[in-house]
């Protein structure tokens, strides 16, 4: 492969990788703080159009189901028809954000590596060229990189296998047999909203779940978001902060319980061709294995710089990535919620105006 050399790239001051809720809070604060776009920074998204993973969300996710949706810097979210699919709210809620802080997001245009350059740079390689920067807001969430766990007999399975990243709504399973496999949010989701439709359904999770009385204040908040970043600290991969939460025990989740809906099963030991099988001999035929197993971060583009640490995770300070202060990480790990991918950005733009007044100095 042929590389650009730092020469031959357009310098720049930052980069911000990704137009998600912490890209966007990212360039929001770079805008809001003297960076001007496209003379001191870029916003480089993979996405066809506005919205981040949002715009991907299945049509039977209304607004007025989504969790914890915070507003973006400097612009609420308002009179949003909570009837609406979220997939659409937000998307237009993101344009119209782009549109009126005139963050001119480049789009679409794939990031392939960022590595070293010269003269302390970083190059940014990508669908539409390459640039040299001196910091960079990686911003690329997790949508990209669902997780699908490997189990003996997965591949003789003669029924359909799909992840949540690929969930087209309840009625496409109608009259079929149906393993949700997964103890989050959105597998609960998904297992009520297909009930009605399929033939059968069964939920399966590697641990029994957690379901989580009364109401969710700011202090629980607060010690949730700590347990997920004393990870990153350490240099283990993030754990999802709804994962150390527990799941909300509403009214809905309630029904599930009472109607045997949500009546979670261990996770089998193995898959047939015509369903999947527990060691004690016990059989549960299916038509579709639903993997609402999650997501990793999608950072395989940071490879070159050498980012990770032994156990697997890349070890932030705040948002700064210990190996390379030049890098900082927003919407991984503990600022993956909406409400922290904004708090983030604003960090990540404090400390790249540190790194860069530190340079002037010393130039």
């Amino acid at each position: 492969m042929n590389y650009i050399s730092g020469a031959e790239a357009a310098e720049i001051q930052a980069v911000v990788i990704g137009a998600g809720q912490a890209g966007l809070s990212g360039a929001y604060h770079l805008r809001r703080t003297g960076f001007e776009p496209e003379r001191d920074f870029v916003v480089l998204d993979h996405n066809p159009g506005p919205g981040g993973a949002w715009r991907y969300r299945w049509p039977s996710l209304t607004y007025d189901r989504v969790h914890g949706m915070h507003s973006l810097p400097g612009m609420e979210l308002t009179d949003a028809d909570p009837s609406r699919p979220s997939s659409e709210v937000i998307t237009e809620y993101f344009d119209r954000y782009e549109r009126t802080f005139d963050l001119r997001v480049r789009r679409p245009v794939k990031v392939r590596a960022v590595r070293e350059g010269t003269g302390g740079r970083l190059l940014v390689e990508t669908s539409a060229g390459t640039w040299s920067t001196r910091a960079l807001i990686n911003a690329t969430g997790t949508w990209d990189r669902p997780f699908w766990p490997r189990y003996e007999g997965q591949e003789t399975f003669l029924g359909r296998q799909l992840h949540t990243a690929h969930y087209p709504g309840p009625e496409a399973f109608a009259g079929q047999r149906v393993v949700v496999v997964g103890g989050g949010a959105s597998a609960t989701q998904h297992l009520l909203e297909i009930a009605p439709y399929a033939a059968d359904t069964t939920w399966v999770t590697r641990r029994p779940p957690v379901f989580r009385e009364g109401p969710f204040g700011e202090e629980a908040g607060r010690a949730a978001v700590a347990l997920v970043e004393e990870r990153v600290r350490r240099g283990l991969p993030p754990r999802s902060v709804v994962s150390v939460t527990g799941l909300p025990l509403n009214d809905a989740i309630r029904r599930g319980l009472a109607d045997g809906v949500l009546d979670r099963q261990p996770m089998f030991d193995r898959i047939t061709p015509e369903g999947v099988e527990w060691k004690d001999g016990r059989r549960v035929a299916a038509d579709v294995i639903l993997w609402a197993t999650g997501f990793r971060p999608a950072v395989d583009h940071l490879t070159p710089l050498r980012l990770r640490e032994p156990g697997g995770g890349i070890r932030l300070e705040g948002t700064r990535a210990v190996a390379d202060p030049r890098v900082h990480l927003v919407g991984y790990g503990p600022s993956a919620s909406t409400v922290g991918a904004n708090r983030a950005g604003r960090a990540a733009v404090r400390d790249v105006r540190r790194l860069l007044a530190e340079e002037r100095v010393t130039v």
